[in-house]
């Protein structure tokens, strides 16, 4: 099995870091200019500085994590005769072991979709984490029977090349090892 590096993008880090500053500043204006933003419809002040708050908690930290990500050195995806090792968003545990693997299925949210990889023994994953990266990964456990899911978001890599890459890696350490 080669090993396959493929790097984080920095424009897709980019663009999204620009979006949460958006959004970070909106969330600003709504906090400080409530009254800017009712309408005949809505005039509740106290819930527009709500909405303005959560919008600069939620996309600062985002903001936050973009620039951390924008100069990480490290690569995005590394898929070598060992696993997967995902560095790819704020829940990646860092390396996936095939042997853990049992499945690689495709959901989507939207327009972004991601993989999500079904394992062995969750809760092994779920304890090396600490933190706010446990209570993302245990939120995945809840929603989709899995912490573990790797997005092409952040990666210089197609999607749809990606799921081809990781499942055929994965039924050829399954070939081998199933002997």
């Amino acid at each position: 099995m080669t090993e396959i590096t493929i790097p984080l993008s920095k424009k897709k880090n980019l663009l999204m870091l620009l979006g949460a500053a958006i959004f970070v500043l909106l969330g600003g204006l709504f906090i400080v200019r409530p009254e800017n933003f009712t309408s005949p419809f809505h005039q509740n002040i106290a819930l527009i500085r709500l909405v303005g708050l959560l919008s600069v908690v939620f996309f600062g930290t985002c903001a936050i994590y973009g620039i951390i990500k924008l100069f990480d050195k490290k690569h995005g995806l590394i898929i070598n005769k060992e696993g997967i090792f995902d560095n790819t968003n704020a829940s990646s545990i860092g390396l996936i072991s095939w042997a853990d693997i049992l499945s690689v299925e495709t959901q989507s949210i939207m327009t972004t979709r991601f993989l999500l990889i079904f394992i062995k023994n969750p809760e092994d994953y779920l304890t090396r984490a600490k933190g706010l990266k446990r209570k993302l990964l245990h939120t995945n456990f809840k929603m989709y029977g899995t912490p573990l899911s790797i997005i092409s978001n952040s990666i210089k890599f197609n999607f749809d090349d990606l799921e081809d890459l990781v499942k055929a890696n994965l039924n050829e350490y399954q070939k081998i090892n199933a002997i």
